[in-house]
């Protein structure tokens, strides 16, 4: 089963990367309406969701259903890190709680 709890981690990262890879595409400039919708990060990005989501499938055979929302919720302290890392947001004082009270509670609820 850890194998498939490890899967289920690493699909629930590339998620959060593809959508800093949108988040990154909508702050460019595009030349019209098509190519903010159709461009190579937009592409990538709902590749990556694709292969997420085949990933948590495969995951899902073996993970309890019990277990799945709790490694679903690392996806916001994921968003936010590589948010921190790639878009240099700010982490301010209630953003930091939040991610800590999320990790704490994905390690009570898979205790």
């Amino acid at each position: 089963m850890i194998k498939y709890v490890c899967i289920y981690v690493f699909s629930v990262f590339i998620s959060a990367i593809s959508q800093i890879l949108l988040k990154l595409s909508a702050k460019k400039e595009h030349k019209n309406f098509i190519r903010e919708y159709v461009n190579p990060l937009v592409i990538v990005a709902y590749s990556i969701f694709f292969c997420s989501s085949i990933l948590t499938i495969i995951a899902l055979k073996c993970v309890p259903m019990s277990l799945a929302p709790v490694i679903e919720s690392s996806g916001y302290i994921f968003v936010a890190l590589l948010g921190y890392i790639c878009l240099h947001e700010t982490i301010g004082k209630r953003k930091a709680m939040g991610i800590f009270l999320i990790f704490v509670g994905i390690i009570v609820a898979s205790i």
